[in-house]
């Protein structure tokens, strides 16, 4: 089975994580990938989606894509049963995904039932296209990126972070896409089953 679990801040939806999880977590190994916070010197929010995953009980080990060739992810990823995507600069993410060949491996791995976990950036990762992530100023395309196609996993784009505030700037840009478009405020995340998904949270889904 499929299993996608995507948030915008991982931290506070651990819970309805560990609702789904095939095995007790002790017995599950996670790729946990921190790249997209590679830019920054502060991270807190990846150090914070990380320790949830250790206290969780699963058996974590890092694994940075930049410098990586396709072998070298191919075979670290060969033996686990999730793969989670932390949170930073989505171009960046996506520029190192494509470099190491991340890009081409995901998908095949979960088909195969690995289950991917995206926060923030790491969930714009696994939209057809992370288009959304230039629609407000919080990350900055430091890479010159213009194709923003991304692991198609599902087949919505998602907006995270969501405030009431970003309520213009969304009926300004959803109308721009040919996406259906989920929003995610960050209590919230979307748990994907094959083909089906559904909202998990204490909130609503938001519609514009």
């Amino acid at each position: 089975m499929k299993t996608l679990f995507l948030t915008s801040q991982f931290k506070n939806m651990v819970k309805e994580l560990k609702a789904v999880l095939p095995k007790p977590a002790n017995e599950l190994s996670c790729a946990f990938i921190p790249t997209a916070a590679d830019v920054y010197e502060e991270k807190p929010w990846m150090y914070a989606d990380r320790d949830e995953l250790i206290k969780l009980g699963l058996n974590v080990f890092d694994l940075p894509l930049k410098g990586k060739t396709k072998q070298e992810i191919e075979e670290a990823l060969s033996n686990v049963d999730i793969i989670f995507v932390a949170g930073g600069n989505t171009f960046y993410l996506l520029d190192e995904a494509r470099k190491s060949g991340f890009v081409e491996i995901i998908p095949k791995l979960v088909e195969k039932g690995v289950i991917y976990i995206g926060s923030s950036a790491g969930s714009y990762l696994a939209c057809p296209t992370i288009e959304a992530a230039t629609w407000k100023n919080q990350d900055k395309n430091i890479i010159g990126m213009t194709d923003f196609t991304a692991l198609n996993l599902v087949p919505f784009i998602l907006f995270v972070h969501y405030k009431p505030e970003h309520n213009d700037l969304l009926k300004q840009e959803i109308p721009k896409t040919k996406y259906p478009v989920r929003i995610l405020k960050d209590d919230q995340a979307i748990l994907v089953l094959d083909n089906k998904y559904k909202f998990v949270g204490q909130s609503e889904e938001i519609k514009i």
